[in-house]
C-alpha cells in the first residue's frame, strides 16, 4: 500500500519553502556583529542565507497550493526536514567563516540547533564573535525550535501552523489559537532572556558573553563561547544565575504562562516542577556525602544533567575521574530530562510518570478482583490507555537507539562506561562529555550522533516517518 503519494511530497516541498527562508534569514542576525566587531566576513553568512532564501520562494512559488489537505505526516516530515536544513545551511556558515571540515561544521551546527550542545572546535576563544554569536543563536532558537520559531513569525493562523506546531510541540497549548500560543510562548522566552542578560552584567560579565551564554542557558544549550565553559568564571553568582535559568528552561511554557495568573501557585502546584527541584535536592545531597566533589560544581552539574543543558563548570577530563556511582546517577538524570513543553530533551518526566503509573496500574490489577478495571490519574486526570500505550513505546525506541549507539561506539575501541555515557548525551541532546565526543572522533561517530541529535530533538517518529517516506519514493 502507498501511504506517500504525489501530493504529499508537493504538500511538503511547498510548507517547506516558508521554513527554509526563516532559516536563511536566522543566517543574516549575526552580521550586526561581525560588522560591530569589523571582522568583515559577510560572504560566509549571506551566501547561506541567499541559497536557503531563494530556494524558499522556488518552493513557495513553484508548488501548487495544497495548504488545506495538510495532515499530520506531512508536518512531521516538514518538521523533519526544517532541523535538517537548517543543520546544513549552519554548517555552510561553519564551513566557511572557520574553514573546518563539512562533517564537522554540519555537527557543529546541529549540535547547536538541538541544544546539545558538544563542539568539534579544539578553540572556542579564538573564534569571530560573529561565529560565537551565530552557535548562541543557533541555540537560542533550536530551544523552542525552528519549526515553532518560524511559524510563529511567518506562517498565517490556520491549518498549516497547527499541523506544524503539532508535529514538533506536540498538543500542550497556552492558548487555544496555534498563532497565539505562540506568541505567547514566545514573549515568555524573550522576557527570560532579557532578564538573563541583565542578571548576568549585574553578576560582572561582559556584555556580549551576557547575551550568548544567556541564548545558550535559557534554551538549555549549554554550548559555551570559553573553552572551560561556565567553569571559565569562576564565580558562584554566575553559577546560581545559570542554575535558575537552566530550571526555567526545563520547565513547561504554560506553567510560566499561569504564574501570574494564580500568584505563584501553578508553579508549586505543577508536579514535573516540583518533581524537578526534588530530584535536584535529593540528588546533590546524596552525591555530596559520597564524593569530593566541590558543592556548587556538584549542584550545578546535577542541574545541567537532569534539564539536559550540558553546561558544566568541570571539564571532561576532571568530570571523568569522578567516581562511577556519581557518573551512572548523572545518566540516569540525563535519561529522565525536564518538563514537557519546555526547551529539554531527553525522555521527559511527564512520560516517565506515565510509564510508571501504567506499571503500578498493572500490579494492581492483578491484585484486585478479577474484572475489576483499575483506571490511572495524573494530577486529577485520568491518563488514556493510548498515552501509557505510546509512553512506554516511545522509551523502548529510545533505549533501543541509545543501545546502537553504545554498541557502535564500542566497535570502535572507546570505553565503553564512557561511550555509554556519550551515547545517552547525544539522544537526550545534553551535551555532557567525558572526553569522547570531539573533532578527533571517526567520521562514521560523528554522522550517527547527528543522527541521534536529529531523532532525540524530534522525538524520534517525525524523523522515522520521513525515513518512511523516503524509502517508500526510492523503492519506487
Amino acid at each position: 500500500m502507498r501511504y506517500i503519494t504525489k501530493t504529499d511530497l508537493l504538500i511538503v516541498a511547498r510548507n517547506s519553502g516558508y521554513l527554509m527562508i526563516g532559516i536563511g534569514l536566522m543566517c543574516l542576525v549575526p552580521l550586526i556583529f561581525d560588522i560591530i566587531y569589523f571582522e568583515f566576513d559577510i560572504v560566509s553568512f549571506v551566501l547561506p542565507a541567499a541559497i536557503s532564501i531563494l530556494l524558499g520562494f522556488g518552493c513557495i512559488n513553484y508548488f501548487e497550493n495544497r495548504d488545506r489537505k495538510i495532515r499530520l505526516k506531512h508536518g512531521m516530515m516538514i518538521s523533519s526536514f526544517a532541523w535538517l536544513w537548517a543543520s546544513l545551511i549552519g554548517g555552510f556558515v561553519f564551513m566557511l567563516a572557520t574553514n573546518i571540515p563539512i562533517v564537522d561544521a554540519v555537527f557543529e551546527s546541529m549540535s547547536a540547533l538541538t541544544g546539545t550542545g558538544i563542539t568539534m572546535f579544539e578553540n572556542v576563544e579564538i573564534l569571530p564573535h560573529s561565529i560565537l554569536f551565530f552557535r548562541a543563536l543557533e541555540q537560542w532558537i533550536g530551544g523552542l525550535g525552528v519549526v515553532v520559531m518560524v511559524i510563529g513569525v511567518l506562517t498565517k493562523p490556520g491549518s498549516v501552523s497547527s499541523k506544524l506546531y503539532q508535529s514538533e510541540a506536540g498538543e500542550e497549548r497556552i492558548k487555544p489559537s496555534v498563532k497565539t500560543t505562540l506568541k505567547k510562548t514566545m514573549e515568555i522566552y524573550a522576557i527570560y532572556t532579557v532578564a538573563g542578560i541583565i542578571l548576568y552584567l549585574l553578576a560582572g560579565m561582559p556584555l556580549f558573553d551576557s547575551l550568548c551564554n544567556t541564548f545558550s542557558i535559557i534554551s538549555t544549550g549549554g554550548m559555551s563561547i570559553k573553552n572551560a565553559n561556565m567553569g571559565f568564571y569562576h564565580d558562584d553568582v554566575i553559577y546560581f544565575i545559570s542554575i535558575v535559568l537552566m530550571i526555567l528552561g526545563a520547565t513547561s511554557f504554560l506553567v510560566h504562562y499561569k504564574v501570574i495568573k494564580t500568584k505563584g501557585k501553578s508553579l508549586i502546584e505543577d508536579l514535573q516542577f516540583k518533581i524537578i527541584i526534588c530530584v535536584i535536592a535529593f540528588v546533590t545531597l546524596m552525591l555530596y556525602f559520597v564524593s569530593n566533589i566541590v558543592p556548587i560544581d556538584l549542584l550545578f552539574t546535577v542541574v545541567s544533567a537532569i534539564t539536559t543543558t550540558g553546561a558544566s563548570v568541570a571539564p571532561p577530563h576532571i568530570m571523568g575521574g569522578w567516581p562511577p556511582f556519581v557518573i551512572i546517577c548523572l545518566m540516569c538524570l540525563m535519561l529522565t530530562g525536564g518538563s514537557n513543553g519546555s526547551t529539554v530533551g531527553a525522555i521527559k518526566l511527564v512520560r516517565m510518570i506515565t510509564f510508571f503509573k501504567g506499571i503500578y496500574r498493572h500490579i494492581r490489577e492483578i491484585l484486585s478482583p478479577e474484572g475489576r478495571v483499575v483506571p490511572v490519574k495524573l494530577q486529577g486526570h485520568k491518563i488514556p490507555e493510548k498515552a501509557i500505550a505510546q509512553s512506554g513505546n516511545f522509551i523502548t525506541l529510545y533505549m533501543m537507539f541509545i543501545m546502537f549507539t553504545w554498541a557502535l561506539f564500542c566497535l570502535y575501541g572507546y570505553d565503553p562506561f564512557r561511550s555509554l555515557f556519550a551515547a545517552m548525551s547525544l539522544q537526550g541532546n545534553t551535551g555532557l562529555e567525558l572526553g569522547i565526543i570531539n573533532h578527533t572522533l571517526n567520521p562514521v561517530l560523528k554522522i550517527v550522533s547527528m543522527f541521534d541529535m536529529w531523532t532525540g530533538r524530534l522525538e524520534i517518529y517525525p524523523v522515522l516517518i520521513t525515513l518512511r517516506a523516503f524509502f517508500e519514493i526510492f523503492k519506487r
